[in-house]
């Protein structure tokens, strides 16, 4: 029998400014915290949230191979594309939680349904179903 954790997946690290104490707004969107690092000061080092089975992580910015977080970096640095049950449900959730709309959620041609907020460190999540 193979270990839960065996099955090949991502788990997207989003970078976060050094000095950050508070990370509320995944929890309220509904993230289930795994476990966190704090430094002396206890800001954030690294914390490990989960969405419904999806692993992900916030880190502080490193420096030392150059890794940028959205606000520092003045754009997008990367979408995180997040597939669920309910698109509506839970962009209304994020909204709820603090996230700002970029695109509402919409039937495309393609067979997908989509919408696209913004959380408050600027990293930008594509959630999404086959329709």
């Amino acid at each position: 029998m193979e270990a839960k954790d065996a099955a090949t997946h991502f788990a997207p690290e989003l970078h976060i400014p050094k000095g950050t104490f508070n990370v509320d707004f995944y929890i309220k969107f509904g993230a289930i915290e795994h476990f966190r690092f704090c430094n002396d000061d206890g800001s954030i080092h690294v914390v490990e949230l989960e969405i419904a089975g999806a692993i992900f992580h916030l880190h502080e910015t490193m420096t030392w191979f150059n890794a940028l977080e959205p606000i520092s970096a003045k754009g997008v640095t990367s979408v995180i594309g997040l597939f669920v049950p309910d698109v509506d449900k839970v962009m209304e959730k994020a909204m709820q939680a603090g996230a700002t709309e970029i695109k509402p959620a919409q039937d495309y041609d393609y067979g997908y349904r989509q919408g696209m907020f913004r959380d408050p460190f600027g990293h930008y999540w594509q959630i999404q179903k086959k329709i």
